[in-house]
């Protein structure tokens, strides 16, 4: 794999975002991740994953660079991939912890939320949220009910349509993350929670936490067509490009 890094440890494995210095999240990566987590839940001798990332980033979002570039087939593709990824993540039935060394913003925020556990590094810049209307990108069904499953309707409702990014304590206080934690103890903290977790019963842990998220799964929407129609007539609307071709530019500046 070229984007992931599998670590196998005694009964979990470290699942490493590696892509470039900040992450970004291309097709390429979602198919990589779809097929780790697919190997991953059918092995039966990994009881557990954590996800993480490279120091200071976890991820930075979508590489919307190089998805500006992408016709509308590659599009459509792609939309229609990380849709069902986050679905099949959401879905894992067994634990998952997020260790999050860093930024988590929009996409990376996606990864975070389907976790049963994240512990984010301590730091003044590093954020983490859903984004999308900030960035020109029309979020899904799917992912609203995720960030209300973790920190209620209301505050997902005014926090996804400021576009706003939360800091780390205050994605601590509002249930976003559950610990911060130095950068260099983020993996550290996550394999030790990990232990924690594979001391229950297997089949108690996993079907509890199938019953914990039964209202949120009972509601993602496998077949997301309606949702992927409106978000690809939007990613080609002109006034969407004209913003989008901005920030891309503003991006190639940095």
């Amino acid at each position: 794999m070229k984007t992931v890094q599998l670590t196998k440890k005694e009964r979990y494995t470290i699942v490493q975002l590696n892509r470039g210095k900040v992450n970004a999240i291309n097709h390429h990566m979602v198919k990589e991740l779809n097929a780790a987590f697919t190997d991953l839940e059918n092995d039966d001798s990994v009881e557990g994953v954590i996800l993480t990332g490279i120091p200071h980033f976890f991820s930075a979002g979508l590489d919307v660079i190089e998805l500006y570039g992408y016709n509308e087939t590659e599009i459509t593709a792609f939309f229609t991939d990380f849709g069902t990824l986050h679905v099949q993540m959401a879905r894992f039935p067994k634990p998952l912890i997020c260790a999050i060394p860093g930024y988590a913003p929009a996409g990376g925020c996606v990864f975070a939320i389907t976790a049963d556990y994240r512990i984010m590094a301590v730091g003044e810049k590093y954020t983490i949220g859903l984004n999308e209307v900030a960035v020109n990108i029309q979020i899904s069904n799917n992912l609203i009910r995720a960030y209300s499953f973790w920190i209620g309707s209301g505050k997902a409702h005014e926090f996804i349509l400021d576009g706003k990014l939360l800091n780390g304590e205050e994605a601590l206080e509002c249930g976003l993350v559950n610990q911060l934690v130095p950068l260099d103890q983020v993996l550290p903290t996550a394999e030790k929670k990990m232990q924690q977790y594979l001391r229950a019963d297997t089949g108690i842990l996993r079907n509890t936490k199938r019953k914990l998220r039964n209202s949120w799964l009972a509601e993602l929407e496998n077949d997301a067509s309606k949702d992927l129609g409106e978000a690809i007539e939007l990613w080609w609307s002109p006034r969407i490009r004209t913003k989008m071709k901005a920030f891309v530019e503003s991006l190639q500046k940095k």
